[in-house]
């Protein structure tokens, strides 16, 4: 009995050595099996043996990276270099910890040795494989970037120049083409997403631009017993908003190409994120003072108030939203936008629906508001306190390698 029960236990070893460790297996791997197998991971232990010349003594029933590659053979399949595996293991929640128990030192040395295993053709050696091209700054995108200005300084324009009837067809003609300006101008470039989720939010990001052009004279007018007819339309946010578009794609262009750059340079996932986040960081800084600088520019030009908290603190809301959603994360930002609109809606609704008998105490909420800071005050706190929530997602999202293993605005 005891020889037939060695016989089976040599049977299924030489099965497992064909077949390879199946997942519970590579779940369970310690440094201590993988020493023992003898199988060369690659790391440099300090003899000088890089991944192409280690030769390993056999190859055992336990080979945890053929496994790894196994597991994700589509990505290493696909991958045009080891920067977009190391990104890929990163999205599938490996950590440099976990590289550890391959005898790796980081990330980007297993990803290194995951490539270099994939059979590939003889005609295009590994470490001569083209890149994805990235879009530089004299892409169809930069021009396109200043169309949704351009628009809407025409609309505005013509909103001054009539009056009556024709003024409410000529806005309404500005409003729809400034839109598909948009449109436009975000289908190519850094900020471009997929068409799946850009309905997601495109409701929402409408809602909260009519509510910059009508809200706040609405809402005071409303909190004085009217309207008793037309109000004032705060134009100048509008118009700085959509002149904005261009500084915003050519600010994420320059967080998509360092991003890059860096994740090229970096030996480790937590040395990527150190060096992207002040980056990102930087990135977002520059966008607001373009934005306020465009804001000034606005008010000036229009005869309004020259910078208006509301518009900076919406422009900061709307460039994290298309950040995120560009870099593959757009639910959080859809649902972001969606509450900031709906607080913004129920802001309006309570002060109309306080002049119902018994429901005065419906508007004390927003009247106290605005009378300590004006109506500008309501859609400033909004969209600040969604901004400030979509920053600090944005700050442990985009820092990631995943979301940069290909530039965003490559076309």
């Amino acid at each position: 009995m005891s020889e037939l029960r060695l016989d089976d236990l040599e049977s299924r070893d030489r099965a497992e050595e064909l077949v390879g460790p199946s997942q519970s297996e590579l779940d369970g791997i310690h440094p201590e099996a993988v020493a023992a197998d003898g199988v060369g991971t690659g790391a440099d232990d300090g003899d000088g043996t890089s991944p192409e010349s280690a030769t390993p003594s056999r190859r055992g029933a336990v080979d945890p990276v053929k496994a790894l590659m196994h597991r994700h053979r589509e990505l290493c399949e696909r991958a045009v270099d080891p920067l977009e595996i190391a990104a890929g293991l990163e999205a599938h929640g490996v950590t440099d910890r976990t590289a550890a128990r391959f005898r790796h030192r980081d990330v980007f040395s297993l990803a290194e040795e995951m490539y270099a295993r994939v059979p590939r053709d003889a005609e295009t050696p590994p470490e001569r494989r083209p890149t994805p091209a990235e879009s530089g700054p004299g892409g169809g995108w930069a021009v396109l970037a200043l169309l949704p200005g351009a628009l809407c300084a025409a609309a505005v324009a013509g909103v001054r120049l009539t009056h009556g009837h024709p003024r409410l067809a000529v806005a309404a003609a500005g409003a729809l083409a400034v839109a598909l300006g948009l449109r436009v101008a975000f289908r190519r470039g850094p900020l471009q997403s997929p068409l799946a989720t850009t309905g997601r939010s495109g409701t929402w990001t409408c809602w909260l631009l009519a509510y910059a052009l009508l809200g706040d004279g609405l809402l005071a007018a409303g909190l004085a017993d009217g309207p008793d007819g037309p109000w004032p339309l705060a134009t100048a946010p509008v118009l700085a908003l959509a002149l904005s578009c261009a500084p915003a794609l050519w600010c994420a262009h320059l967080l998509s190409v360092r991003a890059r750059r860096k994740l090229v340079a970096s030996r480790g996932l937590a040395d990527f994120a150190d060096s992207v986040k002040p980056l990102l960081l930087g990135v977002f800084a520059l966008y607001l003072c373009a934005l306020v600088s465009l804001l000034a520019l606005c008010g000036t030009v229009l005869d309004e108030p020259a910078v208006s908290a509301g518009a900076v603190a919406l422009g900061a809301l709307l460039l994290l939203a298309r950040l995120l959603t560009a870099h593959g994360f757009p639910h959080v930002p859809a649902a972001v936008l969606c509450a900031a609109a709906l607080t913004e809606t129920c802001a309006l609704a309570t002060v109309f629906a306080s002049r119902l008998p018994g429901c005065s105490y419906l508007a004390v909420p927003v009247r106290t508001v605005t009378d300590a800071w004006g109506p500008g005050a309501v859609p400033a706190l909004v969209c600040g306190i969604a901004a400030l929530l979509l920053l600090v997602h944005a700050i442990r999202t985009l820092t990631r390698a995943s979301a940069h293993a290909r530039p965003p605005g490559a076309t």
